[in-house]
């Protein structure tokens, strides 16, 4: 049996595989090459036009398929609630405090646990610029402090 139709079957394997362990479509085109090129092995034609077709018909799946893929992958996220609070002004209602893993902000109707962006106590009372979210937590950084009457 020629040597070539073990490579391009050992070829189909290994990036069938790594097709597998990937998240995006990797190479999957290289699979269609692959199975071209085995074809083409077991008419009995030389290396050279077995690679020419591996390559030529690999991209041609990736120029035919990939705009497709594109489509459906790259979807618009849609933004939810909380992406609306990134850039917010809020009002800290208990002193936010990294060290003690404490603070909270009401901003948009709901209260929020707070971090300090940059690691400052910001006192009650106080009004921060939301920076971003890290799980449930917003991470904050003062903008003005206020006067808090008790």
């Amino acid at each position: 049996m020629n040597l070539m139709i073990w490579v391009w079957l050992g070829a189909i394997v290994a990036f069938g595989i790594v097709e597998l362990l990937t998240e995006g479509m990797v190479s999957v085109w290289f699979v269609a090459g692959a199975l071209a090129a085995l074809a083409a092995s077991m008419l009995d034609a030389a290396v050279g036009i077995q690679m020419l077709v591996f390559a030529g018909v690999s991209a041609a799946a990736l120029a035919v398929s990939r705009p497709l893929v594109r489509q459906f992958w790259n979807k618009p996220g849609v933004p939810t609630n909380a992406d609306r609070v990134i850039g917010a002004v809020a009002r800290v209602t208990e002193d936010v405090n990294n060290e003690r893993a404490s603070g909270a902000v009401y901003v948009d109707g709901k209260t929020w646990t707070a971090r300090s962006a940059g690691g400052e106590v910001i006192p009650a009372g106080a009004r921060v610029k939301i920076q971003r979210i890290e799980g449930v937590k917003l991470l904050v950084n003062l903008i003005e402090q206020t006067e808090v009457v008790k």
